[in-house]
């Protein structure tokens, strides 16, 4: 009963887990000399034969032939009266071959075997997951969506195994649902215990430039290559990229007539706003590109401490900016500088005062260019920053409700503008 209860779980493993004929076997040997082990204290004595495919098991013990009465390890040794009844010609130091039934060894042995069993092929199963997605580590997958929670998205991929998109891996906007299916990057690969976890992402670098090698035919090939990819998730996204073929224009070749071939990474990505930018190791021109859209009038470079003064047309300042300082900041994660702008502007010339709006602290500008002090200023003829100065800060106290430490906050913002 035993016997026919272990043969089945031969076949069951080797079905379900899908394992070849030498590693069961492996596993069953190991399985079954860990029991042993346990039982006797010692395995060394027992030769095991295993045939999964035919249900075939047989365990052999070899003990040594001693004097009755001599026997000092009934696991090791046997007495020359027992082994005669096995072999009537055995002599005193001969060893002596035994069949063991698994009946003898109780069926406690047999359910501890099975366990054992359960948790070496666990292992091994483990075991071909882990390496498996370990060497897919940076590729994109694709799985269904089995369960969503608070915490993290659950998906299944095409062998049914579990793969994990934490919340902060989601691209804010995303919309999952059981059943549906996703595209995602792997991101880590780790072992807790004997089990892999394995880490989407879809907030990667990564993500984006593989998503590029799988739509835009000539990145596939090796044409045009990704140099480096930044991205704020869901917002913005920078992509440096450079053709090793002078016929081919590798922004062109990225964005296609009329964005035709990035409009599907695009909406993959929630509608992700992405400059595609050509790279170049001209670092000036390099940071030039990276702000783009904006246009530039100069640059100043400080190569050793990766630092760049940018000066601009007032007009184009918010443009090299962005929305939420964005633009600016992808700009110098791109270029590797840190990046201040500049106004650059005649000494004739005036600035509105609209044009401040990215030197202030939001609090400031709603409570002082977009209220009490803009419809003021406004009705004083003030709507530029010369014209503020022009007045002094006795005649803006008195003739308004401001404060003088807010007048003169604002005063030295304009003044400084025309000082550089």
């Amino acid at each position: 009963m035993e016997n026919q209860a272990i043969i089945e779980s031969f076949s069951e493993f080797k079905d379900e887990k899908n394992i070849d004929r030498v590693t069961l076997m492996a596993i069953i040997e190991e399985a079954f000399r860990n029991q042993l082990l346990k039982k006797y204290g010692t395995d060394e004595n027992f030769d095991i034969i295993v045939n999964p495919d035919k249900g075939d098991l047989e365990i052999w013990q070899n003990r040594v032939i001693v004097a009755d009465g001599e026997v000092e390890e009934d696991n090791l040794e046997i007495e020359l009266s027992e082994a005669l009844k096995i072999e009537p010609d055995f002599e005193v130091g001969e060893e002596v071959s035994e069949e063991v039934k698994l009946i003898d060894l109780g069926r406690r042995f047999v359910l501890a075997f099975r366990q054992n069993l359960v948790q070496k092929i666990q292992e091994h199963d483990n075991g071909i997951i882990y390496k498996k997605y370990k060497d897919l580590e940076g590729e994109i997958l694709t799985g269904e969506i089995h369960h969503v929670r608070p915490r993290a998205v659950i998906i299944y991929d095409d062998d049914q195994n579990e793969l994990v998109l934490p919340k902060d891996q989601q691209i804010q906007g995303d919309f999952y649902r059981k059943g549906d299916t996703v595209r995602a990057v792997v991101k880590s690969v780790d072992l807790r215990g004997n089990k892999p976890v394995i880490i989407l992402s879809r907030t990667s670098p990564k993500f984006l430039e593989k998503l590029f090698e799988q739509e835009i035919p000539e990145v596939f090939d090796g044409l045009i290559v990704v140099k480096k990819v930044v991205r704020e998730p869901g917002d913005k996204a920078k992509v440096a990229v450079e053709s090793y073929d002078d016929r081919i224009d590798p922004v062109g070749a990225c964005v296609g007539m009329k964005g035709s071939r990035i409009h599907s990474i695009v909406r993959e990505l929630g509608n992700e706003n992405i400059d595609v930018i050509n790279y170049t190791s001209n670092n000036q021109l390099f940071v030039q590109r990276a702000l783009s859209p904006a246009k530039i009038t100069s640059i100043t470079l400080d190569e050793e401490n990766l630092k760049a003064e940018v000066f601009l047309k007032p007009d184009q300042v918010s443009l090299a900016i962005g929305k939420k300082g964005m633009n600016i900041k992808l700009a110098g994660q791109l270029t590797g500088y840190e990046i201040d702008v500049y106004r650059d502007v005649d000494e004739d010339e005036d600035i509105e005062l609209t044009e401040f709006a990215d030197e202030i602290e939001d609090w400031i500008i709603i409570e002082l260019l977009q209220g009490e002090l803009n419809i003021f200023l406004t009705n004083l003829g003030c709507d530029t920053a010369r014209s503020v100065l022009d007045l002094s800060v006795e005649e803006l106290v008195s003739r308004t409700d401001l404060e003088e430490e807010t007048i003169e906050e604002v005063r030295g913002i304009l003044r400084s503008e025309f000082e550089e």
